[in-house]
C-alpha cells in the first residue's frame, strides 16, 4: 500500500501499512495503553513463521511501553491506528538481539511481523483520562443512539404506511362491496 517508513532512523524498526485505518479510529495513548493484536512472526531470512495468532485465531494483549514485548513493537505500535495492518521488520536490536531470544529464533535474526491492531484500552481500574478521548468516545455514543433512533423512526413510519395501505385495502373492499349490492337491487 505504502513504501516502508523507517520508525527508528537507523532501519532497525522498518513500517509498511498493509490495510490502512478508518479515519477517526483511535491509537494507543497514554491513556489507552492497553493493547490487543493478531499477528504472525517470521523470520525474514527464510519466511519461516515461529509465532501466530492467526491459527488459532486468539488475540495478545500487552501494555505498551513497559518492556513486556520486543522494543520494535514498543515502537510500531505508538504508531499505529485500530483496524491497521502493518508488517513491522526488525533488526535483531530491536527484536530479542543475543540476550532472551526464544530457542527456535536465532538471536541475530531480523524478524518481520504482520500486525494488526485491533484495540487499545485504559488500564484496569483506571478512566480514560484524556479530554479528547473522552469526548470522542461520547460522540461515539451519541452517533450509536442517534442511528438507533433513526432506526426505530424508519421502523415507525414502516408501520403507519402498512397500516394505511391496509386501511385503504379495507376501503376499497367495502366500496366494492357496496357497488355489487347497488347492481343487484336494480
Amino acid at each position: 500500500m505504502g513504501d516502508a517508513i523507517d520508525l527508528t532512523g537507523d532501519g532497525g524498526v522498518m513500517k509498511k501499512i498493509v490495510q490502512r485505518s478508518k479515519p477517526d479510529a483511535i491509537a494507543p495513548s497514554e491513556s489507552l495503553p492497553l493493547v490487543d493484536v493478531h499477528y504472525e512472526g517470521t523470520l525474514a531470512d527464510t519466511g519461516e513463521v515461529f509465532d501466530t495468532t492467526r491459527e488459532d485465531n486468539t488475540i495478545f494483549s500487552f501494555e505498551i511501553g513497559t518492556g513486556s514485548v520486543i522494543k520494535a513493537w514498543d515502537v510500531a505500535l505508538r504508531t499505529m491506528k485500530v483496524g491497521e495492518v502493518a508488517v513491522i521488520t526488525c533488526k535483531p536490536e530491536y527484536a530479542y538481539g543475543s540476550a532472551g531470544s526464544p530457542p527456535d529464533i536465532p538471536p541475530e535474526a531480523t524478524l518481520v511481523f504482520e500486525v494488526e491492531l485491533v484495540a487499545c484500552r485504559p488500564r484496569k481500574g483506571s478512566s480514560v483520562s484524556s479530554a479528547s478521548d473522552e469526548r470522542a468516545r461520547l460522540e461515539e455514543l451519541k452517533k450509536q443512539r442517534e442511528t438507533a433512533a433513526a432506526a426505530k423512526e424508519e421502523e415507525k413510519k414502516k408501520r403507519e404506511e402498512a397500516k394505511a395501505a391496509a386501511a385503504a385495502r379495507i376501503q376499497a373492499k367495502l366500496e366494492a362491496k357496496k357497488g355489487k349490492g347497488k347492481g343487484k337491487a336494480k
